[in-house]
């Protein structure tokens, strides 16, 4: 079974998914691709939820009520959304291996550390075995992997992280894990009749743009 897993290590919600991810029977089944979630959002037409002040705010305690119910420790870096690229790019030069991209997300959200530049990712990329770090985020081979998965994901409808993708079905979100799993052990569910409606229910009504 194929499964692509895409996120930004700007989003709160793929460091949560990613600590039940890798503990899933499936996981090695898991291609995991980073990708620009400014990327994805410009290409569809959306506002990121911190652009929005109020779902902003919302937004940072619900992540940091359910971390504290997951018992997952998170704490927010000094400041957010950053520019996430370095990490997309260092992550990328490492193959995104699950080595890779635990440290990053250990470094960005449980221990809440800067992750914008050469300087802040350089105590990670020793750990990774990373001589030349800025070598490494100037890699034209690490820049192509991350075009590849943005010019994949569009194919595929994502437009947002994280996002598993299986069979060609898209499961958007961090609270979206439950459905996939469900999707893994009863396919056939998602080939109801219902279900099948719901992808032809016609469009009533279209927001006019001013």
């Amino acid at each position: 079974m194929a499964i692509d897993w895409y996120f930004d290590f700007l989003s709160p919600f793929a460091y949560l998914q990613w600590q039940r991810l890798r503990s899933l029977p499936c996981a090695s089944d898991i291609t995991c691709r980073p990708v620009l979630l400014a990327a994805l959002l410009q290409h569809h037409g959306q506002k990121g939820p911190a652009e929005i002040p109020e779902k902003r705010r919302f937004t940072y305690r619900h992540v940091q009520w359910k971390a504290d119910r997951a018992g997952v420790p998170l704490r927010f870096p000094e400041a957010h959304p950053f520019n996430p690229l370095p990490t997309l790019r260092l992550c990328a030069y490492a193959d995104a291996n699950a080595a890779a991209i635990d440290a990053l997300f250990n470094h960005v959200w449980r221990d809440g550390h800067r992750a914008d530049d050469a300087q802040a990712l350089a105590p990670v990329a020793a750990a990774l075995g990373i001589d030349d770090i800025s070598a490494a985020l100037s890699d034209p081979s690490a820049k192509a992997l991350l075009q590849a998965n943005y010019e994949r994901a569009i194919a595929q409808g994502v437009f947002g992280v994280p996002s598993l993708v299986v069979d060609g079905r898209l499961f958007w979100g961090e609270d979206a894990t439950a459905m996939f799993e469900h999707y893994l052990a009863d396919p056939a569910y998602f080939d109801s009749d219902e279900m099948r409606r719901l992808d032809a229910i016609p469009v009533a009504a279209v927001r006019r743009s001013a």
